[in-house]
């Protein structure tokens, strides 16, 4: 998670600048040279993009030279998507929260294949706009695999993940599972055909544990439970 340069982690009352047990700031650079040795995917959450529709695109650049990147910097519109794209994240992230229908997801994957779709839910009920005719997620996914949208991020934003429907999403595109995933979860991915999942930084940066390199997920820095435009 990135605001204005710096790595942030979430706080009680949204996203924080993460701090050094001395009091300072991380480095960016330094956290993403310390991911990157195990972990061969990073999901960057650009707080800028989200919060002021000015996304960080010269960290994506310079953070892309390094290991691959996916992006979410609360794109709304296919040039957004693709300024992501050309700057160097391996995919874009478009959320059902934000992205207004179908129309515009089409768009955007005319302009780039390289999307992933976020299948937003709070409380178990999908977060998106109407105009996306249903409120069934399953059929917002295969709407969205008909344009041609290939791989899935569902992001239940509290409450556990619901495995059974990781498991249908899986069937129709490769799946991630994001929000409330922890590194514990991690047996439930194979088990439900999951490609993936997407965890917070926080004991990396505590100096926790990290998971074995070989461990299906990625790495996550997210504007968490009490996001400022959206909650992630």
């Amino acid at each position: 998670m990135l605001r204005r340069g710096k790595v942030c982690r979430p706080g009680p009352e949204g996203p924080v600048v993460a701090l050094r047990a001395d009091g300072d700031p991380f480095d960016p650079f330094e956290v993403v040279d310390r991911l990157r040795a195990d972990y061969p995917l990073i999901y960057l959450v650009d707080l800028d993009g989200i919060e002021r529709g000015d996304p960080q695109l010269d960290y994506i650049q310079e953070f892309s030279r390094d290991v691959a990147l996916w992006v979410d910097a609360g794109v709304r519109n296919a040039d957004q998507s693709i300024d992501v794209i050309v700057a160097g994240a391996r995919r874009a992230v478009l959320s059902s929260a934000l992205v207004n229908g179908p129309r515009v997801l089409r768009r955007a994957w005319k302009l780039t294949p390289e999307l992933a779709f976020e299948i937003e839910l709070r409380q178990g009920v999908l977060q998106a706009s109407p105009d996306w005719e249903s409120r069934d997620p399953i059929a917002l996914a295969r709407t969205a695999r008909e344009i041609g949208i290939d791989h899935f991020v569902l992001a239940p934003r509290d409450g556990d993940p619901d495995w059974a429907m990781v498991r249908t999403l899986a069937g129709v595109a490769p799946t991630w599972v994001d929000g409330s995933f922890l590194p514990r979860d991690a047996p439930h991915l194979t088990e439900s055909g999951a490609s993936g999942g997407i965890f917070h930084i926080e004991e990396i940066l505590d100096e926790g544990r990290p998971l074995p390199s070989d461990a299906p997920v990625a790495p996550r820095d997210d504007e968490d439970q009490n996001q400022l435009t959206r909650d992630e």
